[in-house]
């Protein structure tokens, strides 16, 4: 889903006939309504648009997984990227556009307070995604590999991995300011990092379409269930939440073919 910001986050769905777009569904206007999500049984990989018995990464093939910028490991490991030395691990074009540009390290609340990696024009999308309830910027880079260093060296003191099931159910840490979080964590860093740090960014705080934060969720993949459907009561990270406590990550879906009915 993409996402923006207003008063509480919002959500769009877009939508294709295999690769050719359709009109983005509106995802909040659906809170509150009975929603069926049908999963036909084929799959099509985003990139080629063939149909595929298995989805790698976010809806490809497994040879376009294999070769797809989308899919290189500096996305994950940003500490990898090495295009701002020329280098390229898979496309140079793409990496240069992506990759060498202005990136922010940043502190997140999810399930807790984490630190993360992501480039300046991805914000505050990131954070929705990652379903946070709060933000901060800590760091700005010339490219991506000097804040994947910054991250790889605080997430020896910090997470940075969301625990999906504490997010959703609104555990999020002990509540303590994400810049006492942030001024403890400038004491670990080298001074080759302190020329990109900032402490003068105020916390980004975000509220989620959601009608009630379930206490237990169960999440399901169309390959086993086919249908999901129910009164949907929110949206959070990229989580549909039912009123049965049943939830499906829609971006771990992309590629499906399904029928939507509200």
């Amino acid at each position: 889903m993409t996402t923006w910001l207003e008063e509480q986050a919002c959500y769009a769905l877009p939508l294709h006939d295999i690769l050719e777009p359709m009109t983005p569904l509106p995802m909040n206007e659906l809170i509150g309504r009975e929603v069926a999500i049908t999963f036909n049984g084929k799959i099509n990989c985003v990139v080629s648009g063939k149909q595929i018995k298995k989805a790698f990464g976010e809806g490809m093939a497994y040879d376009v997984w294999q070769k797809s910028p989308l899919a290189v490991e500096s996305i994950i490991r940003p500490e990898l990227s090495r295009i701002h030395e020329g280098i390229a691990l898979r496309d140079k074009e793409w990496e240069e556009k992506y990759h060498n540009r202005p990136h922010y390290v940043y502190l997140s609340r999810t399930s807790g307070i984490k630190v993360g990696v992501t480039s300046t024009g991805n914000v505050p999308s990131r954070w929705i995604d990652q379903g946070a309830v709060e933000a901060l910027v800590i760091a700005e880079t010339p490219y991506r590999q000097m804040a994947g260093l910054i991250e790889v060296r605080l997430a020896k003191e910090i997470p940075d991995k969301t625990l999906w099931r504490d997010m959703l159910t609104g555990k999020t840490g002990d509540g303590n300011p994400l810049t006492e979080a942030r001024d403890k964590l400038f004491e670990y860093l080298e001074e080759d990092a302190r020329p990109f740090l900032r402490n003068a960014e105020e916390t980004v705080k975000i509220m989620y379409p959601l009608l009630k934060t379930p206490e237990k969720v169960t999440a399901i993949k169309l390959d086993s269930v086919q249908q999901i459907s129910g009164k949907l009561i929110g949206i959070k990270g990229q989580y549909l939440l039912f009123e049965s406590g049943l939830v499906i990550n829609i971006r771990s879906h992309s590629g499906y073919r399904v029928s939507i009915e509200y």
